[in-house]
């Protein structure tokens, strides 16, 4: 594989997490209650929470947490499938 195509993987697995996790948090929002709802609505933050450095001069702040819900799961794995079709 070439860097470009790897690239483009990278960025097309990072944007359907993205959208996959917009898109479940607005069929959440629209669903009644009930489990169809806790599936679409419910999601697991993994990550850590920032951390700030206050010096005198510079402030400095680290930082990462990824949300991750039923439908970026999805929506990943269903790039990856589209990727495998692709290149194979």
């Amino acid at each position: 594989m070439k860097k470009s195509e790897i690239t483009s993987i990278v960025i097309a697995l990072l944007l359907a997490a993205v959208i996959g996790g917009l898109i479940g948090s607005l069929i959440g929002s629209f669903i009644p209650e009930g489990a169809v709802k806790i599936l679409f609505d419910k999601s697991i933050d993994i990550g850590f929470k920032a951390i700030s450095f206050d010096f005198y001069s510079i402030s400095l702040t680290f930082g990462l947490m990824v949300k991750i819900n039923f439908v970026s799961i999805l929506m990943v794995i269903l790039v990856i499938i589209y990727f495998r079709w692709w290149y194979l």
